[in-house]
């Protein structure tokens, strides 16, 4: 879920646990001064993506054994509504999966649920479960990316395209799992799965009888202390929200229904920056069993990636890191630590502009940070030469457009999205990692583009 997100305090018995650990995470945090320390690197990046317009506001937080360090640069709004900090919130979108595998864990090791159970079997009876043969969907298969379920559901057709998961509720879910075949067995291969993980938190929900928001606030925030970290933000939160941006432009924030185990959450810098310290066990909370859990290899992901419940696990060398991003349609978030020196990095942004490699560079500085590019004006009218369509593939088009004195791109199937010259046939995304370059022919005019993403080269002729 580029994807994807609010909690509410209950019973007083859960207070006492709650102070304790509020108290450990304190005295954690009050060892600071010896504490890890932002680099100047990543400073310096942050500063270029707010100053050039790639994003709104960073909020960076780096845990380890001495605390909590914290910096951030920017505003929660491009008007300069207020300066960003830890206690800024944000939608975290798909983060929020981790939530949900930490959820199932905890219910698992009090064996309210078994990992291998098959979900159909916390449904209600006229929903059925797509199967292979006697090869079930399970909550571990769920949790660990490797369901079988697709990405989205098919029926996903949203009344408000700037709010899309808002009114897919409990009937369009069923809908869908009951005409749905799956296409390899439960466990064949890791495929993410935004549903997938949608269906394990209602599942969730369901065995517990309450919504996927207070599933969470009874078994993770509040335990953990988190009291910023929530679905459904109250006033006092709400204040505090940064404003969502697409490029230059705010959006709107996402809702989700029936998939809001799936990316419905919305935190701050301090508050997972707690959740880290749990999980690498810094601290110790209810939690320690379930954290374990969910750090336990349940297969491949790729080459040099594994799965966990809910982490992905990338082996760049010999050391491991646990981590996992979310974006929604103003935001990108994410999480991550190296178990083996007990470092974690939490990086929030109000822009769908993708920060994955300011979290990956703090883990292990062999991880480059993304070059920021800077956006120059060309000469009234140089944008037309670059107007048409080119095609990428078959059925795969990149369609260029001019709106006002801004090039748009839309690839097919897609949304158009701003491109931004940094040169003379030269442009470059800000919402992604992502740059184009025009060819022009003997003649002068523009024949071609190269699409440069994720260390590829393609090309794509333009169409008469």
């Amino acid at each position: 879920m580029r994807l994807m997100e609010r909690w509410i305090v209950i019973r007083a018995a859960r207070r006492l646990i709650t102070s304790t650990v509020l108290l450990c995470l304190c005295a954690v945090s009050a060892a600071r001064a010896q504490g890890i320390q932002i680099p100047d690197d990543v400073r310096a990046n942050v500063r270029a993506r707010v100053d050039h317009g790639w994003t709104v506001g960073i909020v960076i937080g780096l845990v380890d054994g001495n605390g909590a360090r914290y910096w951030s640069y920017g505003n929660t709004s491009r008007s300069g509504e207020h300066p960003v900090s830890e206690n800024t919130i944000y939608e975290i979108g798909s983060v929020t999966k981790v939530f949900t595998a930490v959820a199932l864990a905890d219910m698992a090791a009090k064996r309210e649920v078994g990992l291998d159970d098959p979900v159909q079997r916390y449904l209600p009876d006229s929903v059925r479960v797509p199967r292979r043969d006697t090869l079930q969907i399970t909550m571990r298969l769920l949790s660990a990316q490797r369901s079988g379920l697709p990405r989205l559901p098919s029926n996903l057709a949203p009344a408000d395209l700037t709010n899309p998961y808002a009114d897919y509720d409990a009937r369009r879910l069923y809908q869908f799992l009951n005409g749905y075949a799956l296409t390899r067995d439960p466990g064949a291969t890791y495929e993410y799965s935004n549903l997938g993980v949608g269906l394990l938190g209602f599942a969730l929900a369901h065995i517990a009888g309450t919504s996927y928001e207070n599933l969470v606030l009874q078994r993770i925030t509040t335990p953990l202390g988190l009291a910023s970290t929530r679905v459904t933000l109250a006033p006092d939160l709400g204040a505090r929200l940064a404003r969502g941006h697409q490029g230059e432009h705010e959006v709107s924030n996402w809702d989700l229904d029936a998939l809001a185990g799936a990316g419905a959450l919305r935190s701050t810098g301090a508050d997972l920056a707690r959740f880290l310290a749990a999980a690498m066990g810094l601290v110790k909370t209810p939690l320690d069993s379930a954290f374990r859990l969910t750090q336990v290899i349940q297969g491949d992901a790729g080459p040099t990636m594994r799965m966990g419940l809910g982490w992905h696990v990338i082996w760049p060398d010999s050391s491991p890191a646990y981590w996992h991003n979310g974006g929604t349609g103003g935001y990108h978030s994410f999480i991550g630590f190296d178990p083996r020196r007990k470092i974690g990095v939490v990086v929030l942004s109000n822009s769908s502009h993708s920060i994955d490699d300011i979290g990956f560079h703090s883990l292990n500085p062999s991880f480059s940070l993304a070059t920021v590019r800077s956006a120059i004006t060309l000469p009234a009218g140089a944008l037309d030469d670059y107007v048409g369509e080119y095609q990428l593939a078959p059925g795969f088009v990149i369609a260029i457009r001019k709106t006002g004195d801004t090039l748009v791109a839309q690839a097919t199937g897609q949304g158009a999205v701003p491109v931004y010259a940094s040169a003379r046939d030269e442009f470059f995304y800000r919402v992604v990692d992502a740059q184009i370059s025009f060819v022009r022919d003997s003649t002068g005019k523009v024949s071609s583009l190269v699409l440069h993403q994720g260390g590829r080269d393609l090309p794509a002729p333009r169409r008469p």
